[in-house]
Order: C-alpha cells, then sequence, then structure tokens
C-alpha cells in the first residue's frame, strides 16, 4: 500500500481536524525515523492509518474486539483505547495490511505495551509531540524526543499515568508495563538514544 492509498482510506472516516493531526503525525513519524532509523514508507503508513478507526461507532468496535483474538479487558477501560486495536484488524481485513510492524504500531499507538519496537516507539511518541498538540508536558517531550526516542517514549507514558490518576481514571495495563519496561531500559542503559 501507498501512501496516497493510505489517506484515500482514512480520509473519509476522520474529522478534518483528525485527518489534519494524522497527517502532522505521519510527518513527525517520519522524522523521527528518519533520525532513529526504520522503514519511512512503514512509518509513514502506520502513522496515516493509526486513527482510521477513531469514530467508528462503540458498538462496531466493540464487535470487532469481541471477534478477533484481541483481549477482551479493553472493553473493561475507557472506548478511547479501542480505536488503535480495532484499526489494527480492520486495516488487515479490509485493506490487506498483513505487516505486523505496521499492525502492532497501530494498535499501540495510546496505550504503549512493553518491549516496545522502534517503529511502535516512534508511532507512539509521534502522535504525542505532532506540532499541533499543546497541553502541559508537551514541550520537553518534544525537546527529549530529538535526543532521545526512549526517554521521550518514557515522559510520555509518565505523563500519561499521571494525568489519567490525578482524573481517578483507570489505567490500562499495558501503559504501565510500557512505563515499566521502559524504566528499567533507561535505568539499565544509561542514556540509550537509539
Amino acid at each position: 500500500m501507498k501512501k496516497d492509498e493510505a489517506i484515500q482510506i482514512v480520509k473519509p472516516h476522520l474529522k478534518q481536524e483528525r485527518f489534519e493531526h494524522t497527517l502532522r503525525v505521519a510527518d513527525t513519524a517520519v522524522r523521527l525515523a528518519e533520525k532513529y532509523g526504520g522503514s519511512l514508507e512503514k512509518v509513514e503508513l502506520a502513522a496515516i492509518l493509526h486513527d482510521y478507526a477513531k469514530y467508528f461507532p462503540l458498538e462496531d468496535m466493540q464487535q470487532i474486539i469481541s471477534e478477533s483474538d484481541l483481549s477482551d479487558d479493553l472493553l473493561d477501560y475507557h472506548h478511547e483505547l479501542w480505536h488503535g486495536p480495532a484499526a489494527s484488524v480492520l486495516v488487515k481485513r479490509r485493506h490487506g495490511v498483513m505487516d505486523t510492524d505496521i499492525q502492532n504500531a497501530i494498535h499501540y499507538h495510546t496505550t504503549g505495551r512493553a518491549s516496545m519496537s522502534k517503529m511502535e516507539m516512534i508511532i507512539f511518541v509521534a502522535d504525542y509531540i505532532e506540532p499541533g498538540r499543546s497541553f502541559p508536558g508537551v514541550d520537553e517531550v518534544r525537546e527529549t524526543a530529538e535526543t532521545n526516542l526512549h526517554r521521550a517514549a518514557w515522559m510520555a507514558l509518565r505523563n500519561t499515568i499521571q494525568f489519567l490518576v490525578d482524573k481517578h481514571a483507570t489505567v490500562y495495563p499495558d501503559t504501565f508495563y510500557a512505563y515499566n519496561d521502559l524504566t528499567k531500559r533507561l535505568n539499565a542503559g544509561g542514556n540509550d538514544n537509539s
């Protein structure tokens, strides 16, 4: 699948503001991939497709989660977490995206997970820091992303967990696992900037 085809797939399903976000995520992800290595084409496709299911009806996402090999425990958490995993299934089923790196980057772009690949981290961080984002802590993560992808992902996870805890909201376990994994990796490796 080429970039233009991916854009044509997602554009009808996104509000204009979200479509513009998607293009900014793609630009940011490609820039990070150029800096840290990885397939620019795969990173760009994952970024374009990451919010494909964002505005799908909740019932449709519930059905996709229930009828696929996705973990049913997703349904016990806020529906904002459903669109990534649902999109990872849909791009495979409807559009023949068989690349597991792309599927995983889409799946985990909101929650993260332990042992994230470089590509998963790139999409996770790009979604967090794209230039249209404006919230406390984002500038610090943007600056860090220029020199250390792992630390930027860790900071984004830390900020997300703190935000949810402050709201007395539940935190999906994969987010804790991702945070703990990156904490261990950073503490063991010092300043892993790959």
